[in-house]
């Protein structure tokens, strides 16, 4: 009897198992590859051209190949590139990371200029990227592409790659550069997504100026929403952590719910239509300021590496994913025969790119140069060329926005979608090989040394290193008392009068008032450094014992 029943058992489990084995080969080759990027990466770190997104896009560009040979020129990736596991899965952690990790203080100080760039320039780089791949392609035997086709690549074109810029520059050693890289990065891609989810709900037939009205109360509507629901989600996580404090009984929980919130923001403003890259990036600025300081200590040191880990490894798996899916036979099949046509408009494509983004990046930089007294403040001539250089990367939001655009679940028997796809894959590679090879030796001819970089790009000024030290600390930097220096028997080179000046704007006017309300309302109700939950024997009160 026992037989009976198990003899069927097992034959099912076998026909599962040869259904099943693809797939687990799949897994194997992309895991095996994903830890051979990481130790090639880490046998290059010292390399002065290469960085880990090159790195995984060199190997997934060689595996599929091997795949492409192997298979008798049928199949050249393991897995089909889909922008849903790349909008859902990959890009949160990486966003949320970047928000958690990054120095507030120094994004806040440039965020008009970082709005500025993200914001106001993807809108003129999308209008010259439009305007130029009309008038270019209109007389190329490309296909039928209409002014949806048109908008949707300046908007897929003007999104940059923050992943790839994020690892070429050093938040330490260009402080600067790297707020104002890294936050257009963000800003960028945010608004390229809304502005391409706009071009495909839009009526584009009819355009007048009750429709532009609308796209720009759309627009503006998008952006706040979106950063009050992360603002939102994040203070709740920290209130909930202080209140409850999970930490008494498991760091475990408060761990998890650290987690889940971040991953639940995010989707969340994907289930209102918001921009959920804005949505989980002012999360996490805001869990680190807030919701981090509430769990215990423990908890704080693997949250911290969680979230790297996590941004690490989904920045990896996406630039293999991309190099193997490069080599896609079914598309380029479609411009096989017309090889001339691929290359014009991959070339007329990254043209539109240079120009795009330097008819922004230069002009709004004199414009931002003509808020700031201080030459200090001012962004350079060789901090715009390196911003407009590290910008020019493209990486997969403008994949998964083209495939999206010109494919039907990844495919395509359109010789006009095919010939946009394959061009975008080019600009893609064109751009991050390049572009990506000669950032670091671009930043090292620019700004030559780590002492001469940061007096060139920081925004504080040159100081001795007492007093920059104090001007650095995030507590009371508003608050210094020149006289107490000059009496502690410091430099007199920095009279009362240079001091005031160095605290104007931005310390008196926003970080000082910002720190007297959120010490005064925020901190006592969210919690927070200095405000974190007391509990007896807890690992949270001796940290704050041993910080007092």
């Amino acid at each position: 009897m026992g037989l009976v029943i198990i003899g069927p058992l097992l034959a099912r489990m076998g026909q599962l198992s040869t259904s099943d084995y693809t797939s687990v080969v799949s897994i194997n080759i992309f895991v095996a590859l994903l830890c051979a990027c990481i130790v090639i990466g880490h046998l290059l770190e010292e390399s002065r051209w290469m960085n880990e997104s090159i790195t995984a896009l060199l190997i997934g560009l060689c595996t599929g190949t091997v795949i492409l040979l192997t298979s008798g020129g049928t199949n050249s990736h393991i897995l089909v590139f889909s922008e849903d596991l790349f909008f859902i899965y990959l890009l949160p952690p990486i966003i949320f990371n970047a928000g958690f990790q990054v120095k507030k203080k120094q994004f806040f100080r440039n965020f008009v200029t970082i709005v500025l760039f993200g914001a106001i320039g993807t809108l003129i780089s999308l209008a010259i990227i439009t305007f130029g791949a009309m008038n270019f392609f209109k007389n190329m035997n490309i296909g039928p592409l209409n002014l949806g086709d048109y908008l949707a690549i300046g908007a897929i074109f003007s999104a940059t790659d923050s992943v790839c810029t994020l690892q070429v520059l050093n938040q330490d050693e260009t402080p600067l550069l790297y707020s104002l890289v890294f936050g257009e990065g963000v800003v960028n891609d945010a608004t390229s997504i809304v502005l391409f989810n706009a071009i495909q709900n839009f009526d584009l037939s009819h355009i007048d100026s009750s429709t532009f009205l609308q796209f720009v109360g759309s627009f503006l509507y998008m952006f706040f929403a979106s950063t009050l629901l992360g603002v939102a989600a994040g203070l709740f996580s920290a209130y909930i952590i202080k209140k409850l404090y999970f930490g008494r009984h498991s760091t475990d929980r408060e761990v998890a719910l650290m987690m889940l919130m971040a991953y639940f923001s995010y989707m969340l403003a994907e289930l209102f239509y918001f921009s959920a890259i804005l949505t989980v990036f002012f999360c996490g600025i805001v869990m680190s300021h807030y919701t981090w300081h509430n769990v215990t200590e423990s908890s704080r040191v693997t949250t911290k590496h969680a979230f790297a880990t996590l941004s690490f490894v989904c920045e990896t798996f996406i630039f293999l994913y991309v190099g193997m899916d490069a080599l896609d036979i079914e598309k380029w099949n479609f411009v096989y025969d017309s090889p001339q046509i691929w290359l014009k408009v991959s070339s007329i494509l990254m043209g539109l790119v240079l120009v795009g983004r330097a008819a922004f990046v230069f002009p709004l930089s004199f414009l931002s140069n003509l808020t700031k007294k201080s030459p200090r403040d001012k962004i350079s001539l060789k901090q715009q060329v390196t911003v407009w250089w590290a910008g020019l990367m493209r990486g997969a939001v403008s994949m998964a926005l083209a495939y999206n655009q010109f494919t039907r679940a990844g495919h395509t028997e359109l010789r006009a979608n095919a010939i946009m796809i394959t061009c975008t894959i080019t600009v893609v590679l064109f751009s991050t090989m390049v572009f990506g090879l000669l950032t670091k030796p671009l930043v090292r001819v620019l700004l030559p040394s780590p002492k001469h970089l940061h007096r060139m790009i920081s925004s504080e000024p040159t100081t001795p290193k007492f007093l920059s030290e104090a001007l650095l600390l995030e507590v009371q930097d508003s608050e210094l008392d020149l006289d107490s220096v000059s009496r502690a028997g410091g430099p007199s080179v920095f009279r009362p009068s240079s001091l005031r000046m160095l605290l104007t704007t931005t310390h008196r006017s926003v970080h000082y008032y910002w720190r007297k309300f959120d010490d005064a309302f925020m901190r006592p109700v969210f919690g927070g450094r200095g405000f974190v939950p007391f509990v007896p024997g807890s690992p949270t009160e001796r940290s704050v014992h041993a910080e007092e």
